[in-house]
């Protein structure tokens, strides 16, 4: 028993309960030990404004109560308060025990006094974990969660695959060129591969693909996410095949629909990512400033939680800069950066390396550069190859079908052999890419 409890203090519970169990929940909570029912709310909104204003340290609420997802169950955590949800045993569906999952109890709602009691025995120790389990703690839940739809251990495939997230600073040092080409490698070795456009300042690789249809992509697995109805089925719908073993999971069509991408959904999409290929490949925008909700209220979304959760999700980094003077500088301080989000790039990639801007032996140059003010000794260099990349921009192909020789694809395809743990290069390395089947098409 907590130090308050022990007092004779009570824990404020919150109460969202829908349906004629409410008054036997709200009776069986302030008569349980060290409970005190402080506010009964109609709706959710009320829930979360008495969660913001500290009126209770743990909620309560049905699952079917309007606009409860993923989200919202996350709102209420960063507030500070334990969440309770509470589930119809006779309407209780998979999407629905999805949209609460990360909810610290999720247990069906009692029918008669006993249950209602037990409920309340509970919340009470839930309620002593409150400190702990907010207290900037990103450990998983106390206290298990029923049924657990993003449960590992229950996916219906035997494999996890990997995320490896493609980042690089400001500048355009070419970071969705880099991810495009590499996911296309990867596939190319007959790896299943699924290529992310999670940028949300400017993505393009449904252009930079030929995919001109306004397709719903990443947002709609997102909303599909939020809503405990994402599954790999819905996501293989959402991300078609470009070539084979190749699938493509478009990003937002405009820079200001970047609401549409809350971190916990997006989290919630690189878990089913996971099992629907191998090695996921995710484009991210260049930003990983964190401070920009202090100009918003708690609740309000983040530009960069999309970038910030695919690093944070990803088991590789592959972290790209430009090769010039600015380039460099950039990519050095980057690295810095990264290292205090406790991201560990795995690989790092220089662009566009070429002798106009680094001196006659422009390799030679980088590798020095990177080895003195960053530490590290094994870049992939990418030889400049302008006529090449302008040539798979105008066809909307990749380097691997208009230039199989190009020194840019080669570099590439080194960086494939690393990401995809190979001792060496694709043995058709150099060889053009078959044509894709009408099934693909």
């Amino acid at each position: 028993m907590s130090e308050a409890t022990a007092r004779g203090a009570s824990v404020g519970v919150l109460c969202a309960v829908r349906g004629a169990g409410e008054v036997l929940v709200v009776r069986a909570l302030d008569d349980g030990p060290g409970l005190r029912v402080t506010r009964r709310c109609a709706d959710l909104a009320e829930l979360q404004a008495a969660a913001e204003a500290g009126l209770g340290r743990v909620a309560v609420l049905s699952a079917d109560l309007e606009h409860v997802d993923l989200t919202a169950v996350a709102t209420l955590r960063a507030t500070g308060v334990a969440v309770v949800v509470l589930l119809d045993p006779e309407r209780t569906t998979a999407a629905e025990r999805a949209r609460v999952a990360d909810a610290d109890l999720v247990v069906e709602g009692p029918t008669d006094p006993a249950g209602a009691a037990a409920l309340a025995d509970r919340v009470a120790m839930l309620a002593q974990t409150v400190p702990s389990a907010h207290g900037g703690s990103t450990t998983a839940h106390a206290f298990e969660r029923e049924g657990d739809p993003w449960d590992d251990a229950a996916a219906p495939v035997t494999h996890r695959g990997r995320v490896v997230a493609v980042w690089g600073p400001t500048g355009a040092p070419g970071r969705s060129t880099v991810a495009l080409h590499l996911a296309a490698e990867v596939a190319a070795t007959g790896t299943a591969t699924l290529l992310v456009d999670a940028d949300t300042y400017g993505g393009c690789l449904a252009q930079l693909l030929g995919v001109l249809d306004e397709a719903p992509g990443l947002a709609a697995a997102a909303r599909a996410a939020g809503q405990g109805s994402l599954d790999l089925v819905t996501l293989a719908r959402l991300a078609p095949y470009v070539a084979p073993d190749l699938r493509l999971l478009s990003g937002i069509t405009r820079a200001d629909r970047w609401p549409e991408l809350a971190a916990t959904a997006l989290d919630a999409v690189w878990v089913v990512a996971r099992r629907l290929a191998a090695v996921v490949v995710v484009d991210c925008g260049f930003s990983v400033e964190q401070d920009e909700v202090l100009s918003y209220d708690t609740r309000a979304p983040r530009r960069n939680a999309a970038t910030l959760g695919a690093l944070a999700a990803a088991d590789e980094v592959v972290v790209v800069g430009a090769a010039d003077p600015v380039g460099i500088q950039r990519l050095v301080r980057s690295l810095s950066d990264l290292a205090e989000l406790g991201v560990s790039p795995r690989h790092v990639v220089v662009n566009r390396v070429r002798a106009s801007v680094a001196g006659p032996q422009p390799a030679r140059a980088v590798a020095r550069a990177l080895e003195r003010y960053a530490g590290v000794r094994d870049a992939v260099l990418v030889p400049d190859d302008r006529a090449s990349l302008d040539a798979a921009v105008l066809e909307a192909r990749t380097l691997r079908e208009i230039a199989p020789g190009s020194p840019a694809r080669r570099a590439i395809v080194e960086l494939a052999a690393r990401v995809a743990g190979a001792g060496r290069a694709p043995a058709d390395a150099l060889a053009s890419r078959p044509a894709v089947p009408a099934s693909f098409a």
